[in-house]
């Protein structure tokens, strides 16, 4: 496939309409799995969701795709139309979800300017295995699709026209299809669907395009034939008719009133009328007709708050507009803290830049809002996962979710997936027990997860609770300590510390290498993932009673509050929320370890000291504590105190990640970006969460 597709925008509703339907199905399986059944609603809505899929799919020249869902429509349509039909439930959830899986690999394909050219023989020839066993048994050799006589596969559907006398012409059209097209009979359903916004009435034949495959020979053959009544001009038809996708020849033209008697074979009378077969599309059509009848009065009324309220948009553009926001951010910090402006005290602009900064934050606030995602479609993943693992390893555990309803920014809801993932797997893999061991220790057979979101101030908390065999400490701490991640005695470390172990590179306390674990990756991922959002990972467990793993996320990675402090020539910022306090500190004050490290006493309480000069080897005269200030700064309960030679004051900043060669030429710690200040300087953003004390000690 040519990359320039992906930018067509009709491949792009494809894109986006068919990943919509597929996450809903992934998430209507999961729950009829649940109650072991597909409620009436649910094969109605699986039914409609592979008739969606199986008509866009043809008309992008997707055939694999759109076979597949066609053949799954079979099922359902024999599930939907013999009531108390007998069925495989597990087995046809199994195929389903097979097909959601390949759904999702062609469309990252289709995303990517690939052509989705997966094989879906096996699955199709599952499915239709599936089929026949259905039919077979339960005595339905043949569908009522399949038992259509001739007379019924030449109906010709008809809309009746109104007694009324009306301005509308009659046309008759004949559309040949290109050879090798595939799907004529999709292709002709979409030019009768897409019309009627168009036309008065139309007629057609072949008339059962859609339930009757043999239709395709008819078009191809004798092409498809269309009767039209509207009040459109003839070239408004034209146009339209020779916008069809892989039009071969087209023949269009006015028609007598009396050709529509070629069209009228099936209706004499009101009676025979009543019992024809209408279509779908001309239902829609006949209601709409209704609608617009009895509304002629009121719809001159209708303002223009009726429209859709609400639009797709794509995220690119959203990106930009806050880059635009920060932008004006900055710009407003230049203007308002320009210090030639400030030192004249002029009333009214201290007033105008208070309304614009006013402005500023209420529109940063706008387009936070606009970005931010629900975490529930990230969270219905989870069940999916808990679904197969649990099948693979024998094992009986459930999944409860809460605050799914947590927003989220869009960017950092795209990071959060797969650690979510490997934690859940993790849960299930090394910490739910089997059945028979969960009861020998006085716990139900069943293990449990919660999954669980909500709000902290500006971050959120993302919760995930097992009631397994939780962490043992010792384990944790023998296993690091012979890979030489760790020198400290066990005497010397808390709990927290010890759990934070599992989170580095290669530690892995699986014996045995799975399909799931065991190979030393997955909780480093984990780490490294979350903390490149600005996050941070918590560790917590009780032996025998379960853990917990607590993900600290940032609401948004764009605009932050921040504390700016200068050391010698250069400008760094502090994000608000991990700044306790800052003061002034006596020399009494300053205290040594055994080991000669400097702490300083607060509180009753000794805090590692960073001085951020010797940190990050820079210049500057103020070295001692009496002419400097310390900033004390928390992350995930562990704190210390940084060095500075001054504060410059507290502010909104835009943060910008790093520049890729700054990143290359050396592995610095303790940044986690860079900003633009109000007077054009550039401001390094610490992550205070790398200022751990191991990274103090290495220095």
């Amino acid at each position: 496939m040519n990359n320039s597709y992906i930018d067509e925008p009709m491949l792009e509703a494809y894109v986006y309409e068919t990943s919509q339907i597929i996450e809903t199905l992934e998430q209507l399986m999961i729950q009829s799995e649940k109650v072991g059944n597909f409620s009436a609603d649910a094969i109605n809505e699986i039914f409609r969701f592979m008739h969606t899929i199986k008509g866009s799919s043809a008309m992008m020249m997707f055939n694999e795709i759109s076979t597949l869902a066609h053949k799954i429509e079979d099922i359902f349509y024999v599930i939907r139309e013999n009531q108390g039909v007998k069925y495989d439930f597990s087995t046809l959830v199994d195929c389903i979800l097979e097909s959601v899986d390949y759904y999702k690999i062609e469309l990252i394909k289709i995303r990517n300017g690939e052509t989705p050219d997966g094989d879906t023989a096996s699955l199709t020839d599952k499915v239709n295995d599936y089929l026949e066993m259905l039919k077979e048994d339960n005595g339905l050799k043949k569908t009522k699709k399949e038992k259509e006589t001739k007379s019924e596969k030449d109906q010709k559907y008809y809309i009746r026209p109104s007694k009324k006398e009306d301005p509308a012409k009659y046309y008759k059209a004949k559309i040949m299809f290109k050879k090798d097209c595939e799907m004529e009979n999709i292709r002709a359903y979409t030019v009768i669907h897409n019309i009627v916004d168009l036309v008065e009435e139309v007629l057609y034949k072949p008339s059962d395009i859609i339930d009757n495959d043999q239709s395709i020979d008819d078009i191809r053959a004798n092409g498809f034939l269309m009767a039209i009544r509207s009040t459109s001009s003839e070239e408004d038809i034209r146009k339209y008719l020779e916008k069809t996708v892989f039009l071969e020849s087209l023949d269009f033209g006015e028609a007598e009133e009396d050709w529509y008697k070629e069209f009228e074979v099936i209706y004499q009378d009101q009676e025979i009328h009543d019992d024809i077969k209408i279509p779908e599309t001309s239902k829609k059509y006949i209601e709409n007709q209704k609608v617009k009848k009895e509304k002629e009065d009121i719809k001159q009324e209708v303002t223009a708050t009726t429209t859709q309220s609400i639009i797709s948009v794509n995220v690119d553009k959203l990106d930009m507009l806050m880059d635009m926001v920060g932008e004006l951010v900055i710009a407003e910090a230049m203007v308002s803290q320009n210090p030639e402006v400030v030192r004249l005290e002029i009333e009214s602009f201290e007033k105008a830049s208070r309304q614009l900064h006013k402005i500023s934050s209420e529109l940063q606030d706008m387009v936070m809002a606009i970005r931010m995602v629900a975490l529930s479609t990230t969270f219905m993943k989870m069940h999916r996962i808990v679904r197969d693992m649990t099948r693979k390893l024998s094992k009986d555990v459930v999944l409860d979710v809460y605050g799914e309803e947590t927003e989220v920014d869009k960017n950092i809801i795209e990071k959060i997936a797969d650690p979510l993932m490997h934690i859940i797997r993790n849960a299930i893999d090394h910490g739910i027990e089997d059945g028979e061991d969960r009861v020998a220790k006085g716990k139900s057979k069943q293990g449990s997860i919660i999954l669980e979101a909500k709000n902290s101030g500006s971050d959120v908390l993302i919760i995930i609770k097992d009631d397994g065999k939780g962490l043992d400490k010792q384990k944790i701490y023998e296993k690091a300590y012979n890979q030489g991640l760790i020198y400290q005695s066990i005497e010397d470390l808390n709990d927290k510390d010890i759990y934070r172990l599992i989170l580095h590179p290669g530690f892995s306390m699986k014996e045995q290498v799975t399909e799931f674990s065991g190979r030393g990756v997955g909780m480093d991922v984990v780490a490294k993932n979350i903390e490149s959002i600005g996050g941070s990972v918590i560790v917590d467990s009780v032996l025998g009673k379960g853990t917990t793993i607590i993900l600290k996320i940032p609401l948004t990675l764009a605009i932050i509050e921040g504390m700016n402090i200068k050391v010698g020539e250069s400008r760094f910022t502090i994000p608000i929320v991990s700044v306790k306090e800052s003061f002034r500190p006596g020399s009494r004050e300053i205290i040594r370890d055994p080991d000669g490290r400097e702490m300083i006493m607060v509180r009753g309480l000794c805090y590692p000291i960073v001085k951020l000069y010797e940190y990050y080897g820079l210049r500057t005269d103020v070295k001692d504590y009496e002419n400097g200030i310390l900033i004390m700064v928390e992350e995930d309960d562990r704190s210390c105190c940084l060095l500075a030679d001054e504060l410059l004051g507290q502010q909104q900043v835009v943060v910008k990640s790093l520049p890729n060669y700054i990143k290359r030429y050396k592995q610095v710690k303790g940044l986690g970006g860079c900003t633009l200040l109000g007077d054009g300087s550039i401001s390094l953003i610490l992550d205070v969460g790398e200022f751990e004390l191991s990274n103090v000690l290495d220095k």
